[in-house]
């Protein structure tokens, strides 16, 4: 399984590095149009390759994606968590009741005491 792993990822890799090679020409990136760009303290436009732009934008995908599912699963972590603390709540108090009736002990040092 290990084997199969490492050559997806090697796949993958050389994928990358094909798509990043074969797109190497620079391409110009505005943050916004034209018309907007005076009202930015920042330069708006930036030269960049096109690999950086492509990669840039999976990237970006893919952070906005896990955050996502982060805030949309929030509710079944917190619901997770609280039957976690009742289990512990309720295996406390089993523990207490069997200590109490004296279950699991001998029966000959349980008529001595």
């Amino acid at each position: 399984m290990r084997f199969i792993r490492y050559l997806f990822l090697a796949v993958v890799g050389l994928a990358l590095v094909v798509v990043a090679l074969a797109n190497r020409g620079p391409v110009d990136l505005r943050i916004v149009p034209d018309e907007f760009a005076t009202f930015l303290p920042v330069r708006n436009d930036w030269s960049l390759p096109l690999f950086v732009v492509i990669f840039g934008g999976i990237v970006a995908g893919l952070l906005i994606g896990f955050v996502w599912e982060y805030f949309r699963e929030h509710r079944q972590r917190a619901e997770s968590a609280q039957r976690k603390r009742e289990l512990n709540r309720l295996e406390r108090e089993v523990k207490g009741l069997r200590e109490k009736s004296g279950e699991g002990k001998d029966d000959v040092l349980a008529l001595l005491e």
